[in-house]
Parts: structure tokens; C-alpha cells; sequence
């Protein structure tokens, strides 16, 4: 199968972390790599993909935040919470943005931004079966009312969490036990409300923002008992990083006097319409799809052994799915064939899905097959990305200026690339060895990059 892994016909799952980073990355190598790399959990206050689109309130901010200092945002999603301190001790991630809060212990190990929520712990318990048919004040009774209620109770929740150590607190004051049984960092506090619903599990502690994010799609639950004070919820950086941490607190106490921040809080604690998004069918986090072609990308991706993700990473970059897609230039369809193209692959403008999407990975079949001299798989793909936006004599041109300047015609990623960014300087489209002129280099460069970037994503948040 041909996707980011690098080799074809593999079944090997790649671990989206990636290797360590063996340097600290501070504001200044963050500005150099044009780059922040933002720790996130699959989760709607964190990040989720909805058909394609990126959302999430921790995602909206710190994407306002990359925007300000000039730099794009690269998300790299978290299969297990446990790994988040081995994460930021290795340097892989420049912030994390998990839901995370402040807890002395976590304060000696990492450091934290200004707080952007305070949001009590609250304990999620289903009410009694008949609560419909009877009156509030009557089955609440039923229910745990107070924190003594919680005394020979069996609650759920994650070992490390600040939920546990509350519980903990809890079982002190009482002077009795609670027999709290640890979930996996795997799962995450709305995975845990979801066990609660469907009877997996009797009780589990969430913070009270996640709570309403969830309560309208769990009309069986109650959110209502508060243990704990609000908690302070940031963003947690390497104490390695302080210049990081002063620009980031700098921009959060500006920003949080914005009707952005105002609208971002609203639209996802107290607006059913986009908290709705993270329950959908088509969300990372519900459902299974990312599309309403995902079947037919399948289907057709298997027919040319490419991994049917990277398909649809594509496609969105494209045209978002949507079918009757027209850009300014012409380009047509699902894939945006320009009309000198699209009937050599039998695709025209009112050509059905199924056959706007065969011709599409019959072409990137064809280009990847062009570039049979790059030997790396994974770089391979980039320049086979790079021809279907812009044409492969464009990229031949790339290859032969970063030849000449000195770096590797064979590598995409921080060699032929940068020439195909500087193809709209005269000083380059109109060096000797370039043969097809001016382009819009910038666009194929975030091109390759989004659609790669995006892909592994897919491949977190829906796994084979």
C-alpha cells in the first residue's frame, strides 16, 4: 500500500509521535522552522477532524496563536495520555494541548501557560432508567448527591489524571474507602462518558467543560454534582522553553479580551450546533468516516494499492468533497481536473463520483510511477504530490536549481521544495536551468506539506 509509511503492500502501523528531537525547540527555532508542533488528544475541546476540517477550542486558539507569530500549526495527536510527559521530555511536541490541568505535581514536570479555563471536576452518573416517567426531585434521590455518597462506590478514571488525585482527597476527608479502578491513557474523558451511558462502567470524573460539551448526546447522564473548586486548565510547555512560554502568555491575556476567545468558548461549551460536530458520524471521535465517498475511495484506492487516506487528504485539499467543486482557474470535481487533463482520465464535470476518483488516483499512479528515480518511498510521494498541483515540469525544475545550489535534487522535504517556493522570483524562474518559467511555488510548497500533515492525522484518528 502506498501512503507515509514509505512501502507498498505493508501493514505496518506507523506510531504518529514520530522519532525524539534531540534539540530543545524555544521560540527561536520555533520562528526558524516556520513550524509549531502542538500535542493534541482526539477530543472536542482538544482537536477532531470533522468532514476534514480541523476543529477543537484548544485548536482554534493556539491556530490564532501560530497565525500571530507567523508560523503554520502541526498537530500531532496522542494515542495514550501517559505518554505526554516522555512526549514533551523528548521534544517531539512544542506544546500540549490535552485538556491539561494544573496540578502541583505536573508543575514539577512541566510548565504551564496562563490558564485559559477554570472548570470544576464533576461527577458523570447515569440516572434511573424510568427518569422520564417521574418527577426530578424524585429520582434524583437515587441519585449520588454529594461527595459522602461516593463512600464503597467504584469509580473509573484515569490513574494520572487530576481526577484521581481528587478522589484520593476525597477518600481522606470520608475517612472511608473508594475503590477507584484506573482507565488506560487511551481513554479519553469522553470515551469514559460514553462507558457511563452504555452501562460499561457504573461512575467516572470529567472536568466540567468536557461535561457540557457532552451532556445534550447523553440525555442519560447527570453532570451535575461538583467535587472539586475550579481547576485551572492551560497549556503545558518543556520548562526548557521560556521564551515560548512569555510569548504565549503575552498573546493569551491580549487575546482573551477579544470576542474571538468570547465566541470560541461559546461556540463550543454552550452552542449544541458545533459541539454536535464532534458527535457526528463524519468526527474523528464518534464516527467512522471521513467522507460520504469514504467506501468508494476505498474501493478505488485498494484498486491502485494506495492507502485510501492519503486519498482522501487529497481530495479534501482538492475540493474539500465537494463534487461540483469549480475553481477560479477551471478545475472541475472531487479532484479538480483542469479540462486539458481530465478527459485523458475519462473525467469530465458531470462525471459520477466514482469515476472523478478513479481518474484522479489513476493519475497520481501515473506520476508516481514517474518518479521511479527518487528512492526514497515517503519522498516519492511528496514530489508525486507536488506534480498533480503543479505539473512535473515545474518540479523538474525544482530539482535541477537545487542541484545547482547545492542540495539534493532527490529529496522533497528542505531541498527541492524551498526551489519550487522561490519559482515566483524572477532572479530563479528565469535562471538557465529552468525550462517552464514562473509558478506559484508558495501554494505547491504548503500544498505537499497540508496534505501530508492532514494525512497523518487521518491515520490516528481513523486507524484500519
Amino acid at each position: 500500500m502506498i501512503g507515509i509509511n514509505g512501502c507498498q503492500n505493508t501493514d505496518k502501523k506507523e506510531k504518529i509521535v514520530g522519532k525524539a528531537q534531540k534539540e530543545v525547540r524555544d521560540l527561536k527555532e520555533i520562528l526558524q522552522s516556520n513550524k509549531l508542533i502542538v500535542l493534541a488528544e482526539n477530543s472536542a475541546n482538544s482537536y477532531f477532524i470533522y468532514k476534514g476540517q480541523k476543529m477543537g477550542m484548544e485548536y482554534e486558539i493556539l491556530s490564532r496563536f501560530a497565525k500571530d507569530i507567523g508560523v503554520k500549526l502541526e498537530i500531532i495527536l496522542i494515542d495514550d495520555l501517559d505518554d505526554i510527559a516522555e512526549q514533551l521530555d523528548n521534544n517531539i511536541a512544542d506544546i500540549v494541548a490535552c485538556n491539561y490541568t494544573i496540578t502541583k505535581d505536573r508543575r514539577e514536570k512541566v510548565a504551564f501557560s496562563t490558564p485559559f479555563l477554570q472548570a470544576p471536576q464533576v461527577l458523570v452518573q447515569r440516572k434511573p432508567e424510568d427518569w422520564r416517567e417521574r418527577k426530578k426531585t424524585d429520582w434524583e434521590k437515587e441519585m449520588i448527591q454529594s461527595s459522602h455518597d461516593l463512600s464503597r462506590k467504584t469509580v473509573h478514571v484515569w490513574q494520572n489524571s487530576s481526577f484521581y488525585k481528587r478522589l484520593v482527597n476525597i477518600q481522606d476527608e470520608l475517612g472511608d474507602t473508594i475503590i477507584l479502578k484506573n482507565l488506560d491513557g487511551n481513554i479519553t474523558p469522553e470515551k469514559a462518558i460514553e462507558m457511563v451511558d452504555k452501562g460499561f462502567i457504573d461512575y467516572t470524573v470529567v472536568d466540567e467543560n468536557v461535561a457540557m460539551i457532552n451532556q445534550e448526546f447523553h440525555p442519560n447522564l447527570d453532570f451535575g454534582l461538583e467535587l472539586s473548586i475550579p481547576q485551572n486548565i492551560a497549556f503545558a510547555m518543556s520548562k526548557n522553553t521560556p521564551l515560548l512560554r512569555k510569548r504565549l502568555d503575552d498573546w493569551l491575556m491580549d487575546f482573551f479580551k477579544t470576542p474571538t476567545y468570547s465566541f470560541i468558548k461559546h461556540k463550543y461549551l454552550n452552542t449544541s450546533r458545533y459541539a454536535g460536530r464532534s458527535k457526528s458520524e463524519f468526527s474523528s471521535i464518534s464516527g467512522k468516516r471521513i467522507s460520504v465517498y469514504d467506501q468508494i475511495i476505498k474501493e478505488k484506492a485498494k484498486k491502485y494499492g494506495w492507502d485510501w487516506r492519503l486519498i482522501a487528504s487529497l481530495m479534501f485539499q482538492e475540493s474539500k468533497f465537494q463534487v461540483d467543486a469549480e475553481s477560479f482557474g477551471g478545475a472541475y470535481g472531487l479532484m479538480q481536473f483542469i479540462p486539458e487533463v481530465g478527459p485523458s482520465y475519462g473525467v469530465y464535470p458531470d462525471s459520477p463520483p466514482a469515476v472523478q476518483i478513479d481518474g484522479g488516483i489513476r493519475k497520481l499512479a501515473e506520476d508516481y510511477r514517474f518518479w521511479k528515480d527518487i528512492p526514497d518511498s515517503i519522498q516519492r510521494i511528496k514530489f508525486t504530490l507536488a506534480s498533480y498541483n503543479a505539473g512535473a515540469g515545474h518540479i523538474l525544475d525544482g530539482q535541477r536549481l537545487a542541484e545547482k545550489y547545492g542540495k539534493d535534487p532527490l529529496v522533497w522535504d528542505n531541498n527541492v521544495e524551498v526551489y519550487i517556493k522561490l519559482l515566483f522570483n524572477a532572479e530563479y524562474y528565469r535562471d538557465e536551468v529552468v525550462r517552464h518559467g514562473y509558478m506559484r511555488g508558495n501554494i505547491t510548497y504548503f500544498y505537499v506539506r497540508e496534505i501530508i500533515s492532514r494525512y497523518k492525522n487521518y491515520k490516528t484518528a481513523f486507524p484500519e
